[in-house]
Formats: structure tokens, sequence, C-alpha cells
């Protein structure tokens, strides 16, 4: 086998080793966060190449051949050998106090920037890369330190911390509220009825106006209104009165301590979904640091809020 078709089959050993680990290409998927489908496919690639079946098929669960074995311990072997390379250099990567947060553009602009100077005199020796994506990009592979993710709390082979609760509530413009008329705070048959603003997420299930109607007692809402498929870009046309959008608790939170925003209704969402903060691996120093102010700057204060 040539260097060249070596280096092309790397990604297939690799999906190769943890298939035969967990005797699932299920399961291997999940850890490695790729579909069952692109685990055959990498399987089957490989064994195209070696001109053998690496695998017994069973109905629930797969094993080596012994042919699989064989290559197998080779594979494992020298992915172990890369693993804790990696992970020694690690904290000599860390000694700088250099960290990666991947994160959406909305929760940097409207979460981080506004607590930056708060982050900077909190740990002053550390340097924040952010790495901005609509994407959840797979941590490990892309190595990064840490990301902030929208889930249950599990995340497949990523380690993961409560940053905040889900709390959801319409906010508008006060010029909107005030153009309206209408006494503060609205009812929930006035709110049904004023111009809304839909988040169409292009990348992930989301909370929408249909769910907040559905669990507060809403009248039903027109499908019509303006539609966005960028928060960032939802809570600017929000900011400039063009209607009322849903507020996520964590990111509106400063705009409407600064009066930018206002809650046209008393009413709340606190859904059975969490953000978290999550990771792979060990950590060093810098990047605990960071994990914990994130977590104590996210639940401790929403916490305290609720209380």
């Amino acid at each position: 086998m040539s260097d060249a078709t070596t280096w092309r089959l790397l990604p297939a050993m690799a999906v190769f080793e943890a298939a035969g680990r967990l005797s699932s290409f299920t399961r291997a998927g999940r850890e490695l966060g790729i579909s069952q489908e692109s685990v055959s496919y990498a399987i089957r690639k490989l064994e195209q190449e070696i001109g053998r079946p690496l695998f017994e098929r069973g109905h629930r669960q797969v094993a080596l051949t012994p042919t699989g074995r064989e290559l197998h311990d080779h594979v494992g072997m020298g992915l172990g050998h890369v693993r804790r390379a990696f992970e020694a250099l690690r904290p000599a990567r860390e000694r700088d106090g250099l960290v990666t947060l991947s994160c959406s553009t909305a929760f940097v602009r409207y979460w981080l920037l506004p607590r930056l100077a708060e982050f900077q005199a909190d740990l002053p020796a550390i340097d924040l890369r952010l790495q901005t994506t609509d994407r959840d990009l797979d941590i490990a592979a892309e190595g990064v330190d840490l990301g902030i993710r929208y889930g249950s709390g599990i995340f497949g082979h990523y380690e993961s911390a409560v940053f905040a609760p889900e709390v959801i509530y319409p906010v508008a413009s006060p010029r909107l509220t005030e153009k309206s008329g209408e006494p503060m705070p609205w009812s929930l048959a006035t709110l049904a009825t004023a111009p809304l603003i839909h988040l169409e997420e292009p990348v992930r299930p989301c909370s929408d106006w249909f769910d907040f109607a559905r669990d507060t007692g809403m009248p039903p809402i027109p499908r019509s209104g303006l539609k966005l498929n960028d928060y960032s870009l939802v809570l600017q046309a929000a900011l400039e009165g063009q209607g009322v959008a849903l507020g996520w608790h964590h990111l509106v939170d400063s705009l409407i301590a600064s009066g930018f925003l206002v809650r046209p209704v008393a009413e709340d969402w606190r859904t059975v979904v969490d953000y978290c903060v999550v990771w792979s691996g060990p950590l060093g120093p810098a990047a605990r640091s960071v994990r914990d102010w994130l977590v104590a700057r996210g639940y401790a204060r929403a916490e305290a809020e609720a209380g």
C-alpha cells in the first residue's frame, strides 16, 4: 500500500477502530458524530482495499473477522500512540494560557462581549480565542478546548456541564410597545395580534413561536410575519422595532437591563433543554478555569435571578 493510499484511508481507519472496539456500526457512528451509513461506507472502503471482509455482520452487532482482528490490533496501537502524544503535548499548548471556545455568533455578540471586561479582570492570564460557528463542530477533531452546545446534556463522547437553562420570553423595542398604545404588560391575546419575528433555524431543531403559544396558552397565531434564519438578525430586527421576537434569557437579559428591549408580556417558558459547556478529554488548567467561569456566570446567575 502506497503512502498516498495510507493517508487517504486514515479517516476510514479511525472509523474502523471505533466500530471494532464497540462491536457496532451504530455506536461507532454515535461516538464519532457521524451516521451509521457513513460508518458502513468507511468499512467497505477498507474491505475493498484489503480484499477481505473485516467484520461478520449480525442483526444488532458486528464481530471482527480474523483479518479484522489483526488489522484492529495494529490500527488501535497506532491511534493510541497518536492519542498519547496529543495528550502529552496538550498541557504545553495550554501553558501560554490560550483557550479556544467554539460558540455561535449570537452567543459572542449578546452574552460574551457584554461580559468580556469581567472575564479579563477575573482571568487576566488567559488569552481567549473565539471560533464562531452556527454548526456543532467536532471539537476534538478541530482541536477546540470548549464549546457551547444546545441539548439535553447528552453529547455523545463529550463531557458537559450545564451553562444555563433554556428560558424563553417575548421581547420588543420600547418604541414598538409605546406605538401600540396598549398598557403593559400585554395579555397573550394582544401579543397574538402583534407583528411577530420568526427564527427559522437552519442547522438544528429550535423552539419557535408555535411552541411558545402551545405551552403558554397563547391564542393561535398566524404563520405570517418576518422570517430570518440567523438569531443575531432576529434580535437586530426587534431592536429596530420591526416586531416582537422570542428572547432567550441568557442572551437578552443585558439588552433588557440597558432598556434597549422590554418584555411586553409577563409570561415566560422554561423548556426541558439546557445550554451546556462541552469538552473532550482531560482539560488543562487554563481551559478548566474558562469552563468554571462560564458555568458560574451562566447557571449560577440564572438561578439567582429565578430565585
